[in-house]
């Protein structure tokens, strides 16, 4: 299955929150499926840590990867 993350899923899911759904955590997590992240997502990510409003890890496109 090919999955698209859209922003919040794919903060959720970087900080463990318990907004998302084991269900789509698992999904997420099955090395079966391929997991997307737009570019437009990134470059939302980094136009807000720039603002102050979300703080990255420095190892965010490893994480990514």
């Amino acid at each position: 299955m090919k999955l698209l993350l859209d922003t919040h899923v794919l903060l959720w899911w970087l900080g463990n929150a318990p907004s998302l759904r084991a269900a789509t955590r698992a999904l997420i997590a099955d090395p079966s499926n391929l997991v997307f992240v737009s570019a437009a997502s990134i470059w939302e990510l980094r136009i807000k840590e720039g603002l102050g409003k979300v703080t990255l890890p420095a190892s965010f496109a490893e994480v990514l990867d």
